[in-house]
């Protein structure tokens, strides 16, 4: 009896586990944490209970501090940087960071590598940054929300793919390949709209430093250095002059990943002749009293794993390792931060409120989502598919890659993070917020109806 409750036990565990892999590798799941946590982040901001706690644990200084005799401050660093500061300027930086690794593979060898393959997302993506940024000007121009315009010209990649594998039998794949690379060149074009207009006051001498030691890893690049440590020590330095120089510090993540090597250690002729050397002393090594693996067998595992390990280039084995990191604690911690405005007035919700402080940034956020991002995205290709500048997704009609489009307006992450560099008052920042989460909830579900609708129509549900 004993013996079955045990092994009902280690079943249990092993089925939980198991279950635990499965909701980490689905597509949906990175966005289903994210919503958990804007809905926590908003719960605590909006609690009396815990509004106060929310918003002082978010304002707690982070700084390496050191104080002389007479109990001034003689060094800290870095300076300013709170709780809040700590998650957008540091932790973002690795978010960044993968999402350069991304763009580099797609640019390099993936939908990205060829003209006929890019230019058709590419074109949709501009067209899904210039319409947004239009609309929302239409209705800010001239007042002092008017640079937030860069706040609707982002596409939330997770949550975009996230729904759209939801219904992974209505879509044809040749749209979900298309509103992928769509998604990295508009994370590229978000990259390019922070870098310009979006910086501080810029310090010259230390960007000048900056730019000597990204110039020297280029060379390192170049000369064929593959070890890890070449790269990533000189990525903390430029993420600290970057940071202090002006130009937004995330930026560092995106430049440096550039930088690291696609080219693995090893080539296929030595992987396959090492391998084969390294198993055949693991299998000739004696094992005493069937003790497996002994420590002449650990070490030849140890040869052989640091072998597989080195035949992966760099930038592949980075994106394994910090994309279940970024969608499931990263991203989540930002939008924990970031997602928790606190709703003084109903007023927050008022779509079509106008203030003489925040402008119309409302109705300019919503509609640059909801409209302005599909329209754009369809328009351009519409025309591009016209004149023959590029080519139908195969498969696809246009009712479906209108829906999908839909899905564009899905700003959330990048809009929340635009919306907080693009803005200094709290009261616009916050409205900006809401707007972001109404008109990115409002594109999902205008999405996810209209796929439903011509997938019916097409005969595939």
């Amino acid at each position: 009896m004993r013996l079955f409750s045990m092994y009902s036990w280690v079943r249990q565990r092993y089925q939980f586990s198991l279950r635990g892999r499965r909701f980490l590798e689905a597509p949906w799941a990175g966005g289903m944490v994210l919503l958990v946590s804007v809905a926590v982040a908003m719960f605590l901001a909006n609690c009396p209970l815990t509004a106060d706690l929310y918003s002082r644990f978010l304002e707690i200084d982070l700084a390496l501090v050191i104080k002389g005799s007479t109990g001034m401050i003689d060094w800290m660093f870095p300076r300013g940087m709170t709780i809040e500061t700590f998650i957008n300027d540091v932790l973002m930086v690795v978010f960044f960071f993968l999402v350069g690794l991304e763009i580099k593979r797609e640019i390099v060898c993936g939908q990205l590598s060829s003209m006929r393959k890019a230019i058709l997302p590419v074109l949709a993506a501009l067209g899904g940054m210039v319409a947004p940024a239009l609309i929302y000007l239409a209705f800010n121009g001239g007042t002092v929300a008017a640079g937030g315009w860069g706040i609707p010209t982002a596409t939330d990649i997770a949550f975009a793919i996230g729904i759209l594998s939801i219904f992974n039998d209505k879509v044809p794949v040749s749209l979900k390949i298309f509103l992928t690379a769509l998604a990295v060149a508009d994370d590229l074009g978000a990259i390019l709209v922070i870098a310009f207009f979006y910086g501080g006051q810029i310090n010259l001498l230390l960007l000048s430093l900056a730019m000597l030691i990204l110039v020297g890893i280029y060379f390192l690049n170049r000369a064929g250095e593959v070890r890890m440590m070449f790269y990533l020590v000189p990525a903390v330095i430029v993420w600290g002059l970057f940071y202090y120089s002006g130009i937004h510090s995330t930026l560092a993540g995106v430049v440096m990943a550039m930088f690291i090597p696609m080219k693995p250690r090893y080539n296929k002729v030595y992987f396959s002749r090492k391998l084969e050397v390294y198993s055949r002393a693991l299998l000739r090594a004696k094992s005493d009293g069937g003790d497996f693996p002994n420590e002449e067998q650990r070490h030849y595992m140890r040869m052989i794993s640091s072998l597989t390990n080195n035949s992966v280039g760099m930038s592949y084995r980075l994106e394994d390792a910090l994309a279940p990191y970024v969608t499931f604690l990263i991203m989540p911690i930002f939008a924990f931060a970031n997602a928790g405005v606190r709703i003084e007035s109903l007023e927050y919700f008022r779509i079509f409120h106008v203030s003489p402080e925040a402008g119309a940034i409302g109705m300019g956020v919503f509609f640059g989502l909801l409209v302005g991002k599909p329209l754009g995205i369809f328009l351009v290709s519409w025309l591009a598919v016209k004149f023959r500048i590029a080519s139908m997704p195969e498969g696809a009609s246009w009712k479906m890659l209108l829906a999908v489009a839909c899905l564009g307006g899905i700003g959330f992450t990048m809009s929340i993070f635009v919306d907080t560099l693009a803005f200094s008052g709290a009261e616009i920042v916050d409205r900006g917020k809401i707007a972001i989460l109404l008109g990115s909830f409002a594109s999902a579900l205008l999405g996810s109806l209209l796929i439903l609708v011509f997938s019916r129509k097409n005969g595939k549900a």
